[in-house]
Formats: C-alpha cells, structure tokens, sequence
C-alpha cells in the first residue's frame, strides 16, 4: 500500500503565505469593484453582467467545496459511487435551463419571494420565502466553512476538533469580511476569477496524472484499486450505497436532492438577475452548464489518481479525512508550492459560494422580510443595504457555530442535504408559482412550510445527527428516520401540500396580477418595472 508521508509542519509557513497573498489579492479586487450605490447595484450589481460573464460567475457559484473537495475525496474512497455526486450536480442543470432560468429572471427583480409573492398576499408569502432561504443558505454555508476550515487545517497540520474550531471561526470571519467590503459586483468579479483558476488547476493537474500513467486511464485505475480497501469493487456501483437495500434506497433520495435541489437554491436564482434580459439568463446557464462538464470529467480524474498515488488510508487519516483528497494529491505531485496554490484557490472556491450565499441571504431578509413586510414598502435603498450588512454578520456566525459541528462529515454530503431542503421548500413552490394559473397563496405556504418543516425534522432524526459513529451527535441515538437524505419523502410531501393547500384555501385568484405574470414570464416585457 502506498502511504506517502502528510504534509510536514516546516510547509505551514509557505502554505499560508501563498494563501494569505491570494486572501489580500482577491479582498482588493473586491473593494475597487464592489457598488456602493443602490440596493440593485448591492444586490444584482445593477444587472450589467452578460451571460457570458454570469455563466461562468454562476459556475463559480456552484462549484463549491462540495464539489472540489468532498467529490475528489468521495470518488478517492468509494469511486463509482462517489463520481454519481458529479453526475447529479450536472444534470440538475437542465431544470434550470428549460423551466426556471428565463421565467425567474423576466417575473422577479432581487429574490426568489419577487417570483413567489408577485400574484399571491405579499406578506405571508415573502416571509415563507426568507425563511426558506435563510435555513438553506444557513446550510449549504456550514458545509462550505466546514471545508474551508479543513482545508486551512491541513495547511497548517491542525489537528484535533478545538484546533480546527479554531480555525473554522478565523476562516469563517474572513469570509464574512468579503461580504461586507463588496456587494454583488465584487463577488461577482471575484467568482469569474475563481472559476477560471479552479478550471484551469483542476486542467493541469489532470493531464498531468494521465502523463504520469502513460495517458492511460486504465493503468491510472489500476494503481488506485491497488491503493483503495475495496479493490476493484470502486469501479463498480455499490462500495457506499450497495451494501443494503436501505443504502440502495438512501441512494435515491441523494439522487433526487441532487438533480431537483438546484432549481431551488437561492443563491443560483439570485444569480439570473444580475443578467439584463432573458436571453442572457439562458445563456448563462449554457455557460455554466459546460464550464461544469468539464470540471466534473477532471474531478473523476483526480479523485482516482488521489487513491492511486496518494492512498485511501493516508486520505481518511489526514485532517479533514475525504475532504483532504486533492489538496494532498497536489502535495505529492507538486511538492508544498503546489499545494499552496491547489489550497488558494480551493479557498477561492469556498470563499465565492460563501459569499453569493450571504448576500442572497441578506438580500432575502432585507427586500422580502424588512423592506416589504415590516416597513411595508416605505423604506429607502441605504437602510435596506446596511440592514442587509448586518444580517450577513449574524448568518456568519450561526454559520460559523454549526462548521464547527459537523467537523469530519464529507462536504459533498452535506451539499446533498442543503439541495434536499432546496427542493422540498422551494421548487415545488416556483414551478406551480410558474406554470400553474389556479395556485394561490394557501397553496404557497403549504408547499413551502411542508417541505421545509418535513426535511428539517426527518434530518434531525435522522442517523445525520445521532445513532450512528459518524453522526453529528455519535453518543446518542435519537433517530428513527433511517436515512441520511430526506429528499424521496419531504420533496413529494411538498409538491402534494401545494396541491392540497390550493383546493383547500379560500383566496381567490387575481386574475388581472395572473395574466401579467405570464406575459412578462414569456415575453420580459414590463419586467424590470417597479
């Protein structure tokens, strides 16, 4: 078994200077492009971008910690199984890009609750719509800082859990500190940058494994069934999810998560307002959409060649275990500058998600919650700015708190979960908000609260936080849902409490605001107005 030595501590110093110059680099270019104008100039950047320009920011936005760190790790230990992340999260690209893209973009203006209330009660409406996005964004944020944290961790061989919360917290407030410097323009530029460097990292170092295997994907696979527990076994289906019916059956539900959740993340439909018209908005997706492909094809690359040159069992024993994968895969072929640079720019990735996802965020709590429910409307864009700035700070820390809690789980994993709570609230919610003339606002909620509050309860009692060695909570055993996905049930209950909810409520629908839906739905015209 090949079981290199981990990094040694006399590295730290040049590890975290490269890190510390890329943090100071990218903080600049925050500050001299960030608006400091109106609320659309913080929120959407004054919707400048072209499609161009957004799709590759978008992908930028997507490819975050999960999908660097927690699938090169996935696919290192459990192969096949752990390349079926990469599949979901590229083919959950085609809802957006036929049902939700262009439709989101001509009826919204700042946030998801634009979309959902434009018809409905606004107040009840735009409250469900910020809940739902601050418990996603809250989320999908803890996985992000969970890596970051790991990552730094290993940078500077950190270990033990008070050690790496240490670190999360340092991270963590780094992280918060972009959000407040710049608006959307500046994450924005920031994320174009990061997505270029990450395609071009993840490049290099794929053709760089196949040259040392003789460009032969087959020897490559050779050396990693070698280096792996399982043998052979990681070629084929079932390594993770095989081993039972239940596994069999959990893997469905990470399934579904996973190719429905994006149509539902804030932080993605945020993204198609900073685009001028809906033309651009397809075209960002296209953008995206192949920008994800190719990374996604170098992912499965490098996560065979972290097994095959760097070992499993030295991965798993690494701080950040699986998520420690590709920074130690560019260690053993680079040497410390290498993975230096492979730890930037993985903090570049994680710091960009982190970043759209506090801004979609504060955005959220400040246009729907203060602006529009509790000032009703009467409001300028300067308080609603500076009460977004504040609420970034508190997500930050609840965010912060709950990295420092879930310190060892995979980071792709924990995306899985974030993608389900997107489906089960918010997807059911736009799609009959979209195409559905006889939806109202009982239904909204329904469809909402249900998905919300049934992901929420099956994950809490769930073997996620209790009942099982790598659970949240490993010394108690609270669980009674036996999956570690809830998606196969609380996105079908939310798409069925829409339903009923509509034919149960009594509001009426305003056919007049209806009508007008749908034709800036399909035509944008009036889009923009108000």
């Amino acid at each position: 078994m090949n079981e290199p030595q981990l990094i040694p501590a006399g590295s730290a110093i040049i590890n975290t200077s490269v890190f510390a110059v890329f943090v100071l680099i990218t903080l600049f270019i925050v500050y001299r492009v960030s608006n400091r104008g109106t609320s659309s100039d913080y929120f959407v950047a004054g919707s400048s971008f072209s499609g161009a320009q957004n799709g590759i920011a978008l992908s930028g936005d997507y490819l975050s910690a999960a999908s660097f760190l927690g699938i090169a790790g996935a696919i290192a230990t459990y192969g096949y199984d752990g390349f079926l992340y990469s599949i979901g999260f590229l083919v959950a690209w085609l809802i957006n890009l036929l049902l939700i893209a262009e439709r989101t973009r001509n009826t919204g203006r700042f946030t998801m609750g634009d979309v959902l209330s434009f018809r409905m009660r606004q107040r009840p409406v735009r409250a469900a719509a910020a809940a739902s996005t601050l418990a996603i964004t809250i989320i999908y944020m803890i996985a992000q800082i969970a890596g970051a944290g790991g990552l730094v961790a290993l940078l500077l061989n950190v270990h033990g859990k008070f050690g790496q919360a240490l670190v999360i917290a340092a991270v963590g407030a780094i992280m918060i500190t972009y959000v407040l410097v710049g608006g959307m323009k500046g994450t924005t530029w920031v994320q174009i940058i990061k997505a270029a460097l990450l395609l071009l990292s993840v490049a290099m170092i794929t053709i760089f494994l196949l040259g040392k295997f003789g460009y032969s994907f087959t020897n490559l696979l050779q050396h990693a069934a070698d280096n792996n527990p399982h043998g052979r076994d990681i070629f084929a289906p079932g390594v993770q999810y095989g081993k039972s019916e239940l596994t069999k059956l959990d893997f469905v539900s990470l399934s579904l998560a996973l190719v429905l959740g994006i149509g539902g993340l804030p932080h993605v439909l945020m993204r198609f307002y900073t685009v001028p018209n809906a033309r651009e908005a397809r075209r960002s997706v296209v953008w995206a959409t192949w920008v994800v492909a190719v990374f996604y094809i170098c992912t499965l690359v490098i996560g065979y060649g972290a097994a095959a040159l760097v070992g499993t069992d030295a991965i798993l024993d690494a701080p950040g275990a699986e998520n420690s994968a590709a920074p130690l895969l560019a260690y053993r072929i680079g040497g410390t500058v290498l993975l230096g640079i492979i730890a930037a720019v993985a903090f570049a990735t994680i710091l960009a998600v982190v970043a759209g996802l506090t801004l979609t965020a504060s955005a959220s709590f400040a246009h729907d919650v203060y602006a529009n429910v509790i000032r009703r409307g009467d409001i300028d864009s300067d308080s609603v700015v500076k009460v977004a700035r504040l609420t970034a700070l508190v997500i930050g820390i609840a965010s912060i708190l709950g990295g420092i809690l879930v310190i060892g789980q995979n980071i792709a994993f924990l995306v899985g979960l974030a993608f389900a709570f997107a489906a089960s609230a918010n997807l059911s919610t736009l799609l009959y908000s979209l195409f559905w003339k006889r939806f109202n606002t009982t239904g909204t909620l329904c469809s909402i609260y249900s998905g919300l509050g049934s992901c929420l309860l099956l994950v809490i009692f769930s073997p996620v936080v209790s009942g099982s060695p790598d659970s949240i909570l490993p010394s108690v055993d609270f669980a009674f849902f036996p999956l570690k996905n809830p998606g196969i049930v609380s996105i079908p209950v939310s798409f069925i409490c829409g339903i009923i909810g509509t034919f149960v409520g009594r509001d009426s629908v305003d056919e007049e605001r209806q009508a007008e839906m749908e034709v800036r739905a399909l035509t944008g015209i009036g889009s923009r107005a108000g």
